[in-house]
């Protein structure tokens, strides 16, 4: 079990499904649309992460990648297949739990995306495209559950999409090296380790001074984007290529928090 949790890649899961839950908060969703937002959404981020690994499996193995459990032997690709089976149900049911509407565009730009990442776009360089794309629809879910028929504003949209091409980057980091070595040649590989921090950052500051701009009434956000600015810098400093993903997943955190509190 511990192995198939680690193969659905679940810290960024329970990031993303935390995010688009405080979302609905922010828009009132009731309690029930609230629960099957999460299930959405979480069931979702393991169809992308299950398939993610069992498509890169022989790359894996080829670089010796002992943190991949279907690389290791500890998973085995049935196994998984039947976890995607099951995972894909059930997001497709509570999806449509949420609205119809709603439904359609987390299967269509949020799943659709990452499988598109995951089977084709990793590789190239519009391998940003997909997160830019699912990240921006999670506010879009959030609001079509929540009111039928509303769309968000557009600068939440874009707060959402700019931290999704970041979170992008930075997740990408720390396996450069493996997968230079199998091929793939996607944004963060063409920027490089060195570009890439400071690109992230740009993109995780340019998203809370819209955020901070668009409710710019309200004037202790300032303060916020001041924190983001200090995180930011700081994460991407931090000796180990993890900090600055985590570093982004605070920020996000932030982000949420100014939202909800504004």
């Amino acid at each position: 079990m511990i192995a198939l949790v680690r193969a659905g890649h679940a810290v960024p899961a329970v990031a993303v499904t935390l995010f688009t839950g405080l979302l609905a908060v922010a828009e009132n969703a009731d309690v029930w649309t609230l629960i099957a937002i999460v299930v959405a959404i979480f069931s979702g981020q393991l169809v992308i992460g299950w398939s993610n690994d069992f498509l890169d499996r022989s790359r894996d193995r080829r670089v010796g990648r002992t943190d991949k459990p279907l690389a290791t032997g500890e998973l085995t690709s049935r196994t998984v297949v039947v976890a995607i089976a099951a995972a894909a149900a059930i997001c497709v049911v509570s999806s449509f739990a949420c609205g119809w509407a709603a439904g359609a565009v987390h299967l269509v730009l949020g799943v659709g995306s990452g499988l598109a990442y995951n089977a084709v776009l990793k590789a190239t360089v519009l391998s940003w495209v997909p997160y830019f794309i699912a990240f921006g629809s999670l506010p879009v879910v959030a609001s079509l559950a929540a009111h039928p028929g509303e769309l968000p504003p557009a600068w939440m949209v874009a707060v959402a999409a700019l931290l999704g091409v970041g979170a992008h980057l930075l997740n990408a980091l720390p396996d450069l090296d493996d997968d230079a070595a199998t091929g793939i040649e996607g944004l963060p590989h063409r920027l490089g380790a060195r570009r890439i921090p400071m690109v992230a950052a740009a993109l995780m500051i340019a998203a809370t001074g819209i955020l901070v701009v668009a409710n710019s009434s309200t004037w202790w956000l300032w303060v916020g984007l001041a924190v983001v600015v200090v995180i930011s810098g700081v994460s991407m400093r931090v000796p180990g290529r993890r900090a600055p993903f985590y570093g982004a997943i605070v920020v996000a955190a932030i982000n949420v928090a100014m939202l909800l509190l504004a």
